[in-house]
């Protein structure tokens, strides 16, 4: 390792040697490193988790704009708005096809007692042009009564369940006083609202949701004209559409907003930032203590050189070397366990934590930047140091 560092750094490398001279030391800052690394990523992955499951539902569906209620803060969570808005709608320039959303959360138990919950959507069977084609290929079934698509990444769900239903099989359940028949599957994913989905008709959803109206779904669906601009599209139905209570966007515009709601306004995307924030936090103590401490035990060697006409630059390309190598070796353990501890999370919640290689990029950037802040940190006592006192 020395012989490949003199080669990289074009010189002697001081800083591997001071880090290696305590070998105990060094192993311990590495793994203090290595942990912060493993605190952001944790929480990261957590936090992506929650943002992939809040817009997960967005990938059943095929729209341009959303009409939603006001008070709605996310695509599930929210009030309902008049069906009179659609028939609205489609009086408007550019609209070629609208269609109401149910959302419902439903709850049955297996026949092992385990309790799963389904978020579940009523759609109108006769307009799949709202679904994504996987969906789309199976709407048509759904027109009969009490029969719905069930996600097959629903946690809890057994996998034999599954396979049948994959194979061309049926599966029933009982719910709310209801009997349900799954006739197929489809791949969206649970998430910390519910532990999978459920495509079901709008008639369908209205007898399992007795308490629902037909008069005031959850969203109204909107898909525009080929060629036809989206934004002026939403400039005429705010123009056209009552104003008050109702919330007009692009799918993708909906869907960012559910994110941003979430990650910055709910307790449970507060907490996972600031979790980020603490990892980060601790990584630069760790960092800081060792580089400083190590300054500390070598401050004669440095006034050594300071005597011999070094400067401070010539120490901050030591501690930054220092600082270097315990990112570098801090990230890669750090890395592998969070990679193990993923798919760990996987296997036990079915929540969809992955390691993006986006995220492995920034958090190792900013584990060198966190270890060179410290680096620049601890060399501020070489900077005013006299080597006439240091002897």
């Amino acid at each position: 390792m020395s012989r490949l560092l003199t080669f990289l750094f074009g010189r002697l490398p001081i800083g591997w040697l001071q880090l290696t001279h305590s070998r105990g030391r060094f192993v311990a800052a590495v793994a203090g490193v290595a942990f912060a690394n493993l605190l952001v990523f944790m929480q990261l992955g957590i936090m992506g988790a929650l943002n992939t499951s809040t817009v997960a539902p967005y990938a059943m569906l095929n729209a341009d704009i959303i009409l939603s209620s006001e008070d709605g803060n996310t695509l599930t969570d929210g009030g309902h708005i008049p069906r009179v808005r659609m028939f609205q709608a489609l009086g408007v320039a550019g609209v070629r096809d609208a269609t109401p959303l149910f959302i419902g959360n439903l709850p049955f138990t297996l026949e092992d007692g385990t309790s799963v919950s389904l978020l579940s959507f009523g759609l109108n069977v006769a307009k799949p042009a709202f679904t994504n084609p996987g969906i789309a290929a199976h709407l048509d079934r759904l027109s009969l009564e009490s029969t719905a698509l069930l996600d097959e990444d629903t946690r809890g769900m057994p996998a034999s369940v599954i396979a049948d239903l994959q194979a061309g099989g049926q599966y029933s359940f009982e719910t709310g006083g209801n009997t349900l028949t799954a006739i197929g599957t489809m791949k969206v994913g649970g998430g910390f609202l519910a532990d999978g989905m459920m495509m079901m008709s709008d008639q369908t959803f209205l007898r399992v949701f007795p308490k629902r109206s037909s008069g005031a779904p959850n969203h109204i669906l909107i898909r525009t004209d080929d060629g036809v601009s989206v934004t002026s599209v939403i400039s005429r139905l705010e123009a056209a559409l009552p104003a008050g209570n109702l919330r007009i966007q692009t799918m993708a515009g909906s869907a960012q907003s559910d994110k941003a709601y979430m990650s910055t306004e709910r307790p449970t995307g507060i907490i996972f930032g600031f979790g980020v924030f603490m990892g980060i936090l601790v990584g630069l103590v760790i960092v800081y203590q060792v580089l400083s401490t190590d300054v500390a035990d070598h401050l004669r060697e440095y006034a050594t050189f300071k005597a011999m006409g070094f400067g401070q630059p010539f120490f901050l390309g030591i501690v930054f070397e220092e600082a270097i190598i315990l990112a570098v070796f801090g990230f890669i353990p750090g890395f592998l366990v969070s990679v193990g501890l993923y798919n760990a999370l996987v296997a036990v919640t079915g929540l969809p934590v992955a390691m993006e290689a986006s995220r492995a990029v920034l958090v190792f950037l900013g584990t060198l930047t966190a270890c060179s802040l410290s680096g620049a940190v601890a060399t501020r006592r070489l900077a005013n140091a006299d080597p006439a006192d240091l002897f």
